[in-house]
């Protein structure tokens, strides 16, 4: 694939409420994942990967944390990203169909024949190369990447409805009843030239969401547009909430993903340089990972711990996610959790989960062993979230 005749748009503006509250000071895409990734590193190596390197990724809230992450985007191979945010300061981007719709200047410059169009906020490791053989082989308008999940999920997603061939008939958002299985990955591949018509044509609707599932799609296939569906045959996993994150970190520590191919790397910005691990004799770590400049005199077993992390004497962390920076105390216990960046567990607390519930701990906040554990709205930095909600 050659990026003159594609260009690739990552959509990164969410504000990602479900996955409060680690998402209070961060845009979802920019959440920490695996140890020392962030979620926004999947779609961008994806791309340069797969030799797209011009990349123009469209921010919105909290856009610094997306900013400051892809910097100058030399990390990611020297690829050529544009930092794009809205020009209406009032009301941003409407929809997704929307924010590219504000670049169709930006677009048109690169005068690409396909446009990519990615989520930002998805954990897979996707060739686009194969996927626009496949758009070019089927001479469609439109090409969307699906994935079937468990029939009892298939109402949390957009469905698409298709025929033996993946000719689309049908896009359903959230389906109360689904027809399918095959959900939408949130990656579009567009004749640039029809999308252009489509995005202006719906710019004009007072009635439109500008949104690609409700609007973009149905409008291309009631016109009769070849639409198609590109099965995916790996890993995908949606980390809209706290519990899908947790879990695809546990899949990542379990080895269901494997981040070490060297003919798929996985680019990141490198870490500051930080001491090396330092468990101590009172320390323990079995089936973790754990990360540079953390100091551990506890016992880690089954976790994911980021850079500089601390665990205090007596400490137990089980089946958790600690992120960057989060001090531990002594005499701690932490079960099933999540625990954000920067935060601060006191002596004697427990944070604990079970096999139905998951306990999130926001950026910078901070436990006491006194605090009693309570179910909150998302909005609040200390909640149990309930699996699969």
């Amino acid at each position: 694939m050659h990026s003159n005749n594609c260009l690739a748009m990552l959509l990164a503006g969410g504000e990602g409420k479900r996955l409060a509250p680690l998402t209070n000071r961060l845009a979802k895409p920019a959440v920490h994942f695996g140890g020392r990734y962030r979620i926004i590193d999947f779609p961008l190596s994806n791309c340069v990967n797969s030799g797209i390197s011009k990349i123009g990724v469209l921010s919105q809230y909290m856009k610094h944390s997306i900013t400051q992450h892809i910097g100058d985007g030399k990390a990611w191979d020297n690829a050529e990203i544009a930092l794009l945010s809205s020009e209406d300061e009032k009301n941003g981007y409407v929809g997704t169909a929307d924010a590219i719709y504000q670049h169709i200047d930006f677009i048109d410059e690169h005068n690409p024949e396909h446009v990519l169009i990615v989520s930002g906020d998805h954990i897979y490791q996707m060739d686009y190369t194969e996927m626009l053989t496949f758009h070019k082989q089927r001479g469609s308008v439109a090409t969307i990447a699906v994935k079937e999940v468990p029939w009892a999920e298939a109402s949390r997603f957009g469905i698409m409805n298709t025929d033996e061939r993946y000719q689309v008939t049908e896009f359903v958002e959230k389906p109360a009843e689904p027809k399918s299985n095959l959900a939408s990955m949130g990656v579009y591949i567009f004749r640039w030239a029809d999308l252009k018509a489509a995005l202006l044509q719906d710019a004009q609707l007072a009635h439109s969401s500008h949104d690609f599932g409700k609007d973009i799609i149905p409008q291309l296939l009631g016109l009769g547009q070849n639409v198609v569906a590109f099965p995916f045959q790996g890993y995908w996993k949606d980390v809209g909430n706290p519990d899908s994150l947790w879990e695809a970190n546990m899949d990542l520590l379990n080895g269901v993903i494997d981040l070490n191919r060297p003919e798929w790397p996985l680019f990141t910005p490198s870490l500051p340089m930080s001491p090396a691990i330092y468990v101590e004799e009172c320390g323990e770590v079995n089936n973790s990972i754990v990360q540079r400049g953390c100091r551990i005199q506890g016992t880690v077993e089954s976790s994911i711990l980021f850079h500089s992390v601390q665990v205090g004497e007596n400490s137990t962390i089980t089946d958790s996610i600690i992120m960057p920076g989060a001090r531990i105390g002594r005499n701690v216990h932490i079960h099933r959790a999540i625990v954000g960046e920067g935060a601060y567990v006191a002596d004697g607390s427990t944070i604990e989960g079970n096999g139905e519930t998951l306990t999130v701990l926001g950026a910078g906040e901070f436990r006491y062993s006194r605090s009693p554990m309570r179910r909150v709205r998302p909005a609040v930095s200390l909640e149990e979230v309930r699996t699969g909600s």
